[in-house]
């Protein structure tokens, strides 16, 4: 059978190799076709059914996907010895004595069938090796998902190293794959980056750029995901999304998503609040300008009066003790009553907010709170409420300080404290009117 064979085929070298290509480009498009809708739907379920969840990352980053290309690059590197012209039965041919078969064919298949057999099985290596790459990229992806599960993501990101991994990955999958189809020794294009170092150098620049400011950030861990960060000249103020090798991606307040080059982070300023939400409190530092014309001393009636306030009782009673005993060891004559120390309407007024804040819940007890009076300008006394709140959610904390100062103003006049604002047009209405 073999001999009639090679008498035929040496007889028919076009239409054997032909028909031997198209029997090989079947065998593998059937092979594709079956690792494609037959086997991995098998994987597929069977991976959902287990109660791991490894084996589901791997799935949902492709890595089972990404090897289907596989069983068709094997069929074509293995099947292409069992095809008549491309290797066996062309050695069988080369060693047989039969003396009815043509040596000028004998050549003609020789010189077509080992060339293109290597040409096939270099391919299907090559084809291998990106297959491979690629499958090997989903596991890094995979190996990011399942850390990104864990708490210590948000402090020490590994996505910019896998991102590394993956360039060095595909440029030495790259560099594989052209020495096999070229069927040159991969030394030979390593020589030759040596001289294309400076190029590399440009083509990569963000990439090295990325990789050391990712690796700056994650060792001084200066940014984390989810962090809030505030920078201006990138138009950037929201909620960090991710880090990658070559950007940073944040979500700011009104839902849109701004792209900061990585290494920005190392070679310009920003402002990190992730000290605020770690404290468990929001700063308060907002003022309020008091007109200096209404700023006076009380008298004793009002001292009186406000003696009678819950949240001043105790203060006053302790600054009756240390008037009365001040002005008792120094008596001013009449000439010189503006020596004698009295309460003011500011003074008291500082103390009655100092007491309002310290009574109610949503101010922190435990952080820095001030009532403290700033420089007087051409606006008035600026008197400036400095305080924390106990939750650092955005809309709780601009409803509680909505409602102190909602009180804090309504209460000036009660202490005869007239706040400043530049005049508007309806004042000057009514100074027309009058």
């Amino acid at each position: 059978m073999w001999n009639t064979l090679a008498t035929w085929t040496t007889a028919h070298p076009s239409l054997a190799l032909g028909i031997g290509l198209m029997g090989l480009v079947i065998l593998a498009l059937i092979a594709h076709l079956l690792a494609r809708f037959a086997v991995l739907p098998l994987i597929e379920r069977a991976v959902r059914r287990t109660r791991i969840t490894w084996d589901e990352a791997l799935l949902d980053a492709g890595f089972f996907r990404r090897l289907v290309p596989l069983a068709p690059a094997l069929v074509l590197y293995f099947g292409g010895r069992l095809v008549a012209h491309l290797s066996g039965l062309t050695e069988f041919i080369s060693d047989s004595d039969d003396s009815t078969l043509d040596p000028a064919r004998i050549s003609l298949v020789t010189s077509i069938a080992g060339p293109l057999y290597r040409l096939i099985a270099n391919v299907a290596l090559a084809t291998m090796a990106v297959v491979g790459a690629r499958a090997l990229s989903a596991l890094l992806d995979t190996v990011n998902t399942l850390y990104t599960r864990r708490p210590i993501s948000r402090n020490r990101p590994i996505k910019g190293y896998i991102q590394i991994i993956k360039i060095v990955l595909f440029i030495v999958t790259g560099i594989i794959a052209l020495s096999l189809v070229m069927d040159t020794s991969p030394v030979i294009f390593l020589s030759g980056l040596g001289a294309m170092t400076a190029v590399l150098m440009l083509i990569f620049r963000d990439t090295i750029l990325g990789l050391v400011a990712a690796i700056q950030l994650s060792s001084n861990d200066m940014v984390r995901v989810g962090d809030w960060i505030e920078m201006p000249a990138c138009g950037a103020d929201g909620d960090v999304m991710d880090i990658a090798l070559h950007t940073v991606k944040v979500q700011n307040f009104d839902k849109t998503i701004t792209t900061i080059p990585t290494h920005m982070l190392i070679s310009s300023s920003f402002r990190n609040w992730r000290g605020m939400q770690e404290c468990g409190g929001r700063r308060i530092m907002r003022s309020i300008h008091i007109d200096v014309h209404s700023v006076r001393f009380l008298n004793d009636d009002e001292v009186e009066r406000f003696a009678h306030f819950e949240l001043l009782k105790d203060y006053i009673a302790g600054k009756r003790v240390a008037l009365d005993a001040y002005n008792a060891a120094h008596p001013a004559r009449d000439d010189t009553i503006p020596n004698i120390r009295r309460l003011t309407n500011i003074g008291t007024f500082r103390a009655w907010i100092q007491t309002y804040l310290q009574q109610k819940e949503e101010i922190s007890d435990t952080l820095l709170m001030l009532i403290r009076q700033l420089e007087p300008t051409e606006h008035g006394l600026p008197l400036q409420i400095y305080a924390f709140t106990t939750t650092t959610d955005w809309a709780t904390y601009e409803a509680i300080q909505a409602d102190v100062f909602d009180h804090i103003i309504a209460m000036a006049e009660t202490f005869d404290l007239r706040l400043f604002q530049d005049p508007s047009g309806a004042d000057f209405r009514r100074l027309l009117k009058a």
